[in-house]
């Protein structure tokens, strides 16, 4: 707003004493002071009040308004309630530093042009932002608009203070002002809490914007959302907008322009969206290739085809990596298979990419309930000279350079905000295999992905991943033991300890574990129970005793090992 509307606004109680010239100046916000140096505290634009406090002698005028007129504020209004005129002197030094003066009534409130202010220049703010999300808008959904999402939380920043980020369903940032170095980073743990939150609140049907107060701080999230689609088809990859505020007390104006905000945002999606088109055809390829046993050369052509695609910029081969993902929803009546496939893009990333969507670099096909990845894997550090893809199997230097996905991180990354997005009546699945860099290596992979997806589905839990590495163990036979097999085996071992433990309170089954992950050592399992022997020694022989075992032979050892596991 103007210093002109001030003036001509008769409820303020403003009278211009000098700066006639100067009422076009546009005011930005409002400070009271009273402070000798208010300058650390101004940052252009504003209004200052006072009721000079700080003036004890003439030559306090000249140096407070060389303060001012430094730092860009656009006027001065002195308050008349202490004194019974604005003194001359801060007149003339108003003058001279070409600073607007005007006298307030002593009637009149500092707290009521505060609120008058703010109100009038949050309301203008608002305005403008929504004029230019409109424009915006129509510019992104004729053609790219250049800068994507970024662009629109800038002006939020920017033009009513707002500090707002797009996070993917598992929390990751795609966008915002932190990534533009605008403030510190959203920490993970915060945006993992954030999206969870989201993803919990929307299956439960409950509308946006969901408030949740978390890290000492509130943030309202707004669901950006594809829509005409069954919950479950989108929930596990649509993103969300969350803004540090409460939206709770918003007026209906400021809400509407945060959902049109996310409906710009969603535009974005969509479009991103439609240029993995060319990256899942590719994949689909690859992937039918490998199923059908053709020839390594013919699928290495493929693959150099595929590589400029996936690494735009690189123009090298690199290894390759092959995730399995499978979603299934109770009832059977929504497809996994899509839904597997929009989640893997938004959640793996290649260690290699750079930039706020890496998953651009992430190939994803379906086929039924299954979603296959084939994640591109530069070496790191860069070889001196770089295997093309037809080559030979990597030998263990080779394989050393590399840097991949792995099964366990992935786990921990995704966990937690997916299980409540998948609430009661969804499972989600990985198997992640190791790194290739040769054709022939890529049906081994997903063999090797998919055996692994079925021991992660043996597992408790909504969300359950597992790696190559588990495979040369003994964990890759428990998943095909069949389930009444295993219940009764572990029955018959660990209940007789579970009902003493119950009754004694004896801990005779953490007892067990650790003498077993000791490898049967006295002395290492007494101190890592901080136990003394004699008293672990007690437990070992009762629990031999309750179960006719004798944890001195390996077999009982092996038996006791394996129920534990399948318990």
């Amino acid at each position: 707003m103007r210093l002109r509307a001030l003036l001509e606004t008769d409820a303020l109680g403003l009278r211009l004493l000098g700066g006639e010239d100067e009422l076009d100046r546009t005011v930005r916000g409002v400070m009271t002071t009273d402070l000798r140096d208010p300058s650390r505290y101004l940052s252009g634009g504003e209004l200052v009040l006072t009721g000079l406090a700080w003036r004890r002698e003439p030559e306090d005028s000249e140096r407070f308004v060389r303060i001012l007129a430094a730092a860009g504020v656009a006027g001065l209004a002195a308050g008349e309630a202490e004194m019974a005129s604005t003194p001359d002197d801060l007149v003339l030094a108003c003058a001279r530093h070409r600073m607007p003066l005007f006298s307030v009534d002593e009637d009149v409130s500092f707290a009521s042009i505060t609120e008058h202010v703010v109100r009038q220049v949050s309301g203008e703010r608002a305005g403008d932002l929504a004029a230019v999300v409109d424009r915006h808008r129509r510019l992104m959904t004729a053609g790219p608009a250049g800068g994507g999402p970024e662009v629109v939380l800038d002006l939020l920043g920017s033009d009513l203070d707002l500090r707002a980020w797009v996070l993917s369903p598992s929390g990751r940032p795609i966008a915002g002002s932190s990534l533009a170095g605008a403030g510190p980073a959203m920490p993970a743990a915060v945006s993992a809490t954030l999206a969870g939150e989201h993803l919990a609140a929307s299956r439960t049907g409950r509308r946006g914007p969901h408030r949740i107060t978390t890290a000492g701080a509130t943030y309202s999230l707004f669901p950006i959302r594809s829509s005409g689609r069954d919950l479950r088809e989108t929930v596990l990859s649509d993103w969300l907008l969350a803004v540090e505020a409460d939206a709770g007390d918003w007026p209906e104006e400021r809400l509407d322009l945060l959902h049109g905000v996310t409906q710009l945002i969603a535009v974005e999606r969509d479009r991103r969206e439609a240029a993995r088109t060319v990256r899942r055809r590719l994949a689909q390829e690859v992937l039918e290739l490998v199923q059908t046993g053709a020839a390594p050369a013919e699928i290495a052509a493929r693959l150099r085809v595929a590589a400029p695609v996936l690494l735009p910029g690189l123009g090298t081969a690199p290894h390759w990596q092959i995730v399995v993902a499978r979603v299934e929803w109770e009832g059977g009546d929504i497809p996994g298979g899509p839904v597997a496939q929009a989640l893997l893009e938004e959640v793996l990333v290649d260690p290699g990419a750079i930039g706020p969507d890496p998953s651009d670099r992430i190939a994803v096909a379906h086929t039924g309930d299954e979603a296959v990845a084939l994640v591109p894997l530069p070496s790191v550090p860069p070889a001196p000279s770089v295997p093309s893809v037809s080559a030979g199997p990597a030998d263990a230097e080779d394989a050393a350079a590399v840097t991949g996905l792995h099964a366990d991180a992935l786990l921990a990354a995704v966990r937690e905000p997916l299980s409540r997005g998948l609430a009661d009546d969804g499972r989600l699945t990985l198997g992640v295999s190791a790194a290739v860099h040769s054709a022939e290596g890529l049906r081994g992979a997903l063999e090797e992905a998919r055996h692994a997806r079925r021991v992660a589905a043996a597992r408790p839990g909504r969300v359950c991943a597992a790696g190559h590495q588990e495979l040369a163990s003994h964990v890759l036979l428990l998943p095909f033991v069949p389930d009444d097999v295993r219940r009764a085996f572990t029955a018959r071992l660990l209940d007789p300890l579970r009902d003493y433990d119950r009754r004694h309170r004896a801990e005779l089954i953490p007892t067990l574990e650790a003498f077993l992950d000791c490898d049967g050592s006295w002395t290492r399992c007494a101190t890592r129970l901080h136990l003394h022997v004699n008293t672990l020694r007690y437990r070992v022989g009762r629990i031999e005793q309750l179960t006719g075992r004798d944890l001195s032979r390996l077999e009982d050892k092996l038996d006791f090992f394996l129920a534990l596991r399948m318990s």
